[in-house]
Parts: C-alpha cells; sequence; structure tokens
C-alpha cells in the first residue's frame, strides 16, 4: 500500500499533477491526460509510455469520488 506521505510527494510524471490513489493505480488529476499509473508490488510504475489514458466520464467518477474538481 503507497503510504500518505509518499502519495503527498508523487506527481504526474507528464504534467506534474497531482496523483489520487484509486485502487491499485494512481490517477492523475489533470483533465486534458487523464493518465493512470498502475502499482506493483507496492511500486508505483511511473513511466509515461506505460500508463493508460482514461476516457473522460471514468476518470470524473474518480475525481468525483476524491472530492477533486472536474473542470
Amino acid at each position: 500500500m503507497i503510504s500518505k506521505e509518499l502519495l503527498d510527494i508523487l506527481c504526474c510524471p507528464e504534467t506534474k499533477a497531482d496523483l489520487v490513489l484509486e485502487g491499485d493505480s494512481l490517477v492523475s488529476t489533470d483533465k486534458e491526460t487523464r493518465r493512470k499509473y498502475r502499482i506493483e508490488n507496492d511500486i508505483p510504475i511511473m513511466l509515461i509510455e506505460e500508463s493508460e489514458k482514461l476516457d473522460l466520464e471514468p476518470w470524473k467518477q474518480i475525481m468525483i469520488k476524491h472530492g477533486k474538481p472536474t473542470e
């Protein structure tokens, strides 16, 4: 599990946006890129080329769940 302290210092390597912990992934709060980075064995894989770009609606639902703006 990713600690709160680590989550507080990690950011999206592409946009430097904050990240939210969603299950076994970290999701960027940046609306334009909507990057999702997987976590394997408690290690975030923060490579842009290995990330997934979420569709807008699933990204919005995650942001709403975590109390983040969607606009």
